[in-house]
């Protein structure tokens, strides 16, 4: 029997593509958010990272839950914009809700907050821990800053990623449905099927 010699940076170039291959089978596109390797954990106390949300187009935003102004109105307009994309298309898409207050937004927390919006099982509420949701909210694009108040200061963003991951619409519309948002979610809900 021959015994192969491989070299440390071989090595460790093989474990690389075993330990980030996705579970689905080919690798992530380059430009896949779901290449971030962040913990998240949803309302139920489920722990999870992005690529466990790989398959179906996902509908993404950032939020803190004692926020009485800017993030209700995030969720009423997904709420909106998944209404509008009518019924084959609101079975496919999920939605993910990631907190950038993970010390005040607890596994408790947005259950509650997923509760007071009335949402369904194909939304998820999660929080990171911060550096988590710092990560997020740079390859989203979401600025925040908190406030002495222990408000926060931030930007809001809806975005639609493909089943790999990738951004494939992005909008700022708050207050209803965005066209262009309902339209790219039929079409990826058609191409999923």
């Amino acid at each position: 029997m021959k015994l192969m010699h491989c070299s440390r940076r071989d090595a460790l170039s093989l474990l690389g593509a075993c330990v980030f291959a996705p579970a689905h089978g080919a690798a992530l596109p380059s430009a896949s958010i779901y290449q971030l390797d962040v913990a998240l954990t949803d309302q139920n106390g489920r722990t999870f990272r992005l690529a466990d949300l790989r398959g179906e187009p996902v509908l993404i935003s950032m939020f803190y839950s004692s926020c009485e102004m800017v993030c209700p109105l995030i969720f009423e307009t997904l709420r909106l914009t998944i209404a509008q994309a009518g019924a084959p298309a609101r079975a496919q898409v999920k939605v993910l809700m990631v907190s950038f207050d993970p010390a005040r937004d607890s596994v408790a927390q947005l259950k509650t907050t997923a509760v007071s919006h009335s949402v369904d099982a194909h939304w998820t509420l999660a929080r990171a821990d911060d550096g988590g949701a710092r990560k997020i909210a740079a390859v989203l694009g979401v600025q925040y800053r908190r406030l002495a108040s222990g408000e926060f200061n931030h930007s809001s963003v809806i975005l639609l990623l493909d089943r790999d991951g990738q951004i494939h619409t992005r909008s700022a519309l708050l207050g209803s449905a965005d066209p262009k948002l309902v339209q790219a979610i039929r079409q990826l809900a058609v191409n999923v099927s």
